[in-house]
């Protein structure tokens, strides 16, 4: 069902790509500017997800008040949709992979405003809980979707910038989540905070659906100097369930094992899986844990705590995945497997900021460091994204970004927090303590990806040599199309 790296990797057939020349093209034509547009309306997708996920935060106590919530049922509620983003994130990269992005993309933002507009009519705990369980699907559906049309619309050397957009947004929609929760909540109810989200959210599938849908593989392609024609407007081919329910699972199951097989074969994808498992272990402990260490550690009063957190990430972390954009197109070229040194390098520095934070000092040096480390920290995110884009194949980039999407869930969010206060817990409430136990990993998740940067090159090598093949086997198929776009030299 799906090609192996070594054939086509773009899902296309040969009529559909046309060399420039006949003489191989040079990735210097891959330089040509894109519209940023389709990036902002791809982050502001990911940001107005994170609105829907984090307003809940904001109207915590009024929720816990309202309901007579324990603490452990408003954690639960926290942290509902896990189970289902993880369920959802695979297959939902197989349909990314076979179905028009844009619509997919269009459709699920609008079921999930829907659904955190149904929030406000939510009567009880368990409807609560189902409700905002149900959201677990929109990132899962969304996050497969909008890395591949990130890939394919920009070309290997805007991708930085492209995805340090998205992940910009998607730190500005953690706050206002949290904001508009509390603000909202406060002035008319936690019911009007769920109704006021929805609205933005149907504005952007709007800006969605006017995205042309490009072909897959079409940036590799102008990176290479390949004409691809008219980039846009991919059809469809298929009806989501043209063969029955039951064929259609069928073929999918068969297609993810197939797919799975591909993708774990990249050398690139297999350490990138396990550097990124140990890496947002740490980082998704540490962000759970850090209130309570302002608050029993450097004794800050309770509910500033989390103004202290929020700021890392609006001083530390913004300026980081931004600036981290740009380095990440700047050295591609320069430094051997960029995409992945940037990432190990970072993590390993500003993981061992993090932890010198964590000594016995006052609170404005540590929150210094831990700015500084959140910054570092933050740099090797686009970079890591672009990485991904660049090793796996156009036709597969949607399920690479949904198993990307379902490690980050299963070994990240979903145990982190547990294990971090499960630790604090065993030495009488002590974060700090805790917070040095669960920092190891995050430098485990360096060297892997150290590893990672010795293949990356090599993969993504793999991909235009296959880009290049069928070019060629093109020319081989057409040689009377080759003279006529290439006359050659007129007469003297």
């Amino acid at each position: 069902m799906q090609c192996p790296v070594s054939e086509d990797p773009i899902g296309r057939t040969h009529d559909d790509v046309r060399p420039v020349s006949a003489d191989r093209p040079s990735p210097a034509a891959g330089r040509a500017s894109v519209s940023a547009w389709p990036m902002w309306v791809l982050g502001l997708v990911i940001m107005i997800d994170q609105v829907d996920q984090n307003i809940v935060r904001g109207v915590a106590t009024p929720l816990q008040d309202h309901f007579d919530l324990s603490d452990l049922q408003v954690g639960i509620l926290l942290s509902s949709f896990i189970a289902v983003n993880g369920l959802v994130s695979v297959p939902a990269g197989y349909l990314a992979d076979r179905w028009n992005r844009t619509r997919t993309v269009g459709h699920t933002v609008v079921a999930w405003s829907a659904i955190t507009a149904l929030t406000a009519a939510a009567w009880n705990y368990p409807v609560l809980l189902a409700v905002r369980s149900a959201l677990g699907f929109g990132q899962a559906i969304t996050e497969p979707s909008a890395g591949s049309l990130l890939a394919d619309y920009y070309p290997h050397e805007q991708r930085g910038r492209a995805f340090s957009i998205q992940q910009c947004l998607v730190f500005v929609g953690f706050g206002l989540g949290i904001g508009l929760g509390g603000l909202v909540g406060e002035a008319f109810g936690w019911r009007a905070a769920f109704l006021v989200v929805g609205t933005p959210g149907v504005l952007i599938a709007l800006a969605v659906y006017r995205l042309e849908e490009p072909r897959r593989g079409h940036s590799d392609r102008v990176h290479l100097g390949v004409e691809d024609g008219d980039d846009r407007g991919e059809v469809e081919h298929h009806a989501l369930f043209e063969e029955g329910f039951v064929a259609f699972i069928r073929d999918m199951n068969r297609g993810l094992r197939d797919d799975l097989k591909v993708i774990l074969a990249i050398p690139t994808m297999r350490y990138a899986l396990v550097g990124v498992s140990s890496l947002l272990f740490t980082v998704t402990a540490v962000a759970a844990a850090l209130p309570q260490f302002y608050e029993r550690s450097l004794h800050v009063e309770q509910g500033h705590a989390e103004i202290y957190v929020g700021a890392l990430i609006i001083i530390g972390g913004i300026p980081g995945v931004l600036l981290g954009g740009r380095v990440a197109d700047r050295a591609m070229t320069r430094i051997r497997g960029a995409r992945m040194a940037i990432p190990a390098y970072c993590v390993l520095v500003g993981q061992t900021v993090f932890v010198l934070s964590y000594l016995r000092m006052p609170l404005v040096p540590t929150f210094l460091l831990e700015v500084a480390g959140t910054f570092i920290i933050t740099l090797a995110v686009p970079s890591l994204r672009a990485g991904l884009s660049d090793a796996i194949p156009a036709n597969l980039r949607g399920e690479g970004f949904g198993a990307f999407n379902l490690v980050s869930v299963v070994f990240g969010q979903a145990i982190a927090s547990v294990v971090v206060f499960a630790i604090a817990g065993a030495f009488g409430g002590n974060f700090r303590t805790a917070l040095l136990l669960v920092s190891p990993p995050v430098f485990i998740g360096g060297l892997v990806f150290l590893r990672a940067r010795d293949h990356l090159e090599e993969d993504a090598a793999k991909i235009f040599a296959a880009i290049l093949a069928a070019m060629e086997a093109d020319q081989e198929a057409n040689p009377e199309a080759d003279r006529k776009a290439d006359p050659g030299p007129g007469p003297a």
